[in-house]
């Protein structure tokens, strides 16, 4: 018999404690627990330790033969002890301490730790790169090599390099989908250097200080700025930069925005979202601002006892002045942003995005 038979130990029970031979080693132990395992059907991620300690696996399996039922005993039992004493684990190395700390400590620290560190600190670059995202994906792409980039594209799920290809042009997609079927000859350890040197230039980029585009947060912080204010921006951005200005616009929701972006049936949601003072001072002072077409939307999409109510409070307001009113729109606007953040309002896409 060639391999080591799997058996489970015996009831210890009422039975003296029984000591593995002291002769043999902790790494004939690790081979016969991992035998062990592999015959119950346990799926064991050796290939997430090291290359050298894979090695020294293999060969220490591969120099034994029969272990006895009382050996086999002992060894699980000692495992098992050692499982059970185990209060707390810490995962091996830098690369697996920022994995747990990813997104708890700060990006720049992370990135120069990484750094520092070096890539192949533990783990598979590969793991690194399958997490980018698809525009990162393309980048690196149109950078690379038509062969690096077949090396990529074989190293990505599926589904995800087909979506790649789908965005690149069609001689480009058709040069690296040949350089594909080219690559059977390559070894493992080209593979390996590859997958180092792509992730070592992506950790070398620069982290952003911002998660959110200029034009993004350009646009919130005017939606929560006065009409006039909003305007003036957007003229001085029109004749400075009229592409970022384009982009501000469509990151801007405002008053005005309301009959192209909300959908009848969630005005009822919304307005119950804010307060009927601030409704009353919004409604009354639309049309002196520029926004019949909002308010005549609201009014349209309301039940109709509470439209003639608001109509009734509206005549009792009387005028209402510009900052008053602009005021109380934007409380309709923050109630409506509040409820799309936290996901009970989907707003419509701009008609100018969907063109592009």
């Amino acid at each position: 018999m060639n391999d080591m038979t799997a058996i489970a130990p015996p009831s210890t029970t009422n039975v003296a404690r029984v000591v593995p031979d002291p002769l043999l080693s902790q790494r004939a132990k690790a081979a016969i627990v991992v035998r062990l395992l592999i015959n119950e059907g346990a799926d064991i991620p050796l290939e997430e330790l090291p290359a050298e300690l894979q090695a020294q696996l293999t060969l220490q399996m591969g120099a034994m033969r029969v272990v006895d039922r009382v050996t086999l005993a002992a060894v699980v039992e000692e495992f098992t002890d050692a499982l059970e004493s185990i209060g707390l684990s810490f995962p091996g190395g830098i690369a697996g301490a920022l994995d747990a700390l990813d997104g708890r400590i700060g990006r720049e620290t992370a990135a120069r730790l990484r750094k520092e560190a070096g890539v192949r600190a533990a783990g598979d670059p590969w793991k690194q790169l399958r997490a980018l995202a698809p525009d990162e994906l393309q980048e690196i792409v149109k950078q690379e090599s038509t062969e690096v980039a077949a090396v990529l594209l074989s190293k990505l799920e599926v589904s995800v390099a087909a979506a790649l290809l789908g965005r690149l042009s069609g001689p480009e997609a058709r040069r690296i989908t040949y350089a594909i079927s080219l690559t059977g000859d390559v070894t493992p350890a080209a593979v390996d250097r590859i997958g180092l040197s792509l992730a070592a230039q992506f950790d070398a980029q620069p982290v952003p200080a911002f998660d959110i585009a200029a034009a993004q947060r350009l646009g919130a912080i005017l939606n929560s700025a006065s009409t006039p204010t909003r305007d003036d921006v957007m003229s001085g951005l029109e004749e400075s930069d009229s592409a970022l200005a384009d982009a501000v616009r469509k990151a801007i929701f405002t008053f005005a925005n309301i009959p192209e972006r909300v959908e009848p049936r969630d005005i009822p949601r919304i307005l119950r979202e804010v307060d009927q003072s601030l409704l009353v001072v919004a409604m009354a002072g639309a049309e002196a601002a520029g926004f019949v077409a909002a308010r005549d939307f609201i009014f349209e999409n309301m039940s109709s006892r509470m439209a003639d109510q608001l109509r009734e409070e509206i005549e009792e307001a009387g005028k209402i002045r510009p900052s008053d009113c602009d005021a109380a729109m934007s409380a309709v606007v923050s109630a409506i942003r509040a409820m799309e953040d936290g996901g009970t309002l989907v707003l419509a896409v701009p008609e100018e995005e969907e063109e592009d």
